[in-house]
């Protein structure tokens, strides 16, 4: 089984817009990550077009299944640039910058920054955030769900309402509502 740093690279790639590059890596991110087989095999075999409109679809129309992590915390609101800051902070802690367009609590930029140190601190303390994203995937049947399982295997279970411990088991968060 590859370590846990292999999968997050994997599935960090994985939840990336699928451009030609991805495509390219599929191979690759099949042998080096197997826990993501269900998602590579799925994208190998769809024509590129209909994947990233699928990508489209899933990811970029509303919030309903959005990769920003702090938009699970704390939703659309003004005070969501401080947690913003908080990733971009402990990112520089770690010698690393933000490049690209995406914001830094964009999944994918989590998932390589913890496959690059090792730190699991943002995505254990976004579990939650994952769990729901997690399920909604699932329920619209969509192949992401699995590299959301994939990476979720990985971090501790949420701990139930109403208790200070988690016990162990895997636990289902029920969605929030949609906002707007």
């Amino acid at each position: 089984m590859p370590s846990d740093a292999v999968l997050y690279q994997a599935a960090a790639l994985c939840l990336t817009y699928p451009d030609d590059d991805l495509v390219a890596r599929l191979p690759l991110l099949r042998q080096a990550a197997p826990q993501l087989r269900a998602f590579t095999d799925h994208a190998a075999l769809t024509p590129p077009g209909e994947l990233a409109a699928h990508y489209v679809e899933i990811f970029r129309r509303g919030n309903r299944h959005s990769l920003y992590l702090s938009r699970w915390h704390d939703g659309d609101a003004p005070r969501r640039g401080t947690p913003v800051a908080r990733f971009r902070d402990l990112y520089r802690r770690h010698g690393l910058e933000c490049s690209g367009a995406e914001l830094p609590d964009f999944l994918p930029a989590v998932l390589e920054f913890t496959a690059r140190t090792g730190d699991t601190s943002l995505l254990t303390e976004h579990r939650d955030g994952l769990e729901r994203l997690r399920t909604r995937l699932a329920g619209c049947g969509t192949p992401y769900a699995g590299v959301l399982d994939a990476v979720c295997a990985t971090l501790p279970a949420v701990p139930r309402p109403g208790t200070e411990h988690g016990t162990g088991e895997r636990t289902s968060v029920r969605p929030a509502r949609p906002s707007g």
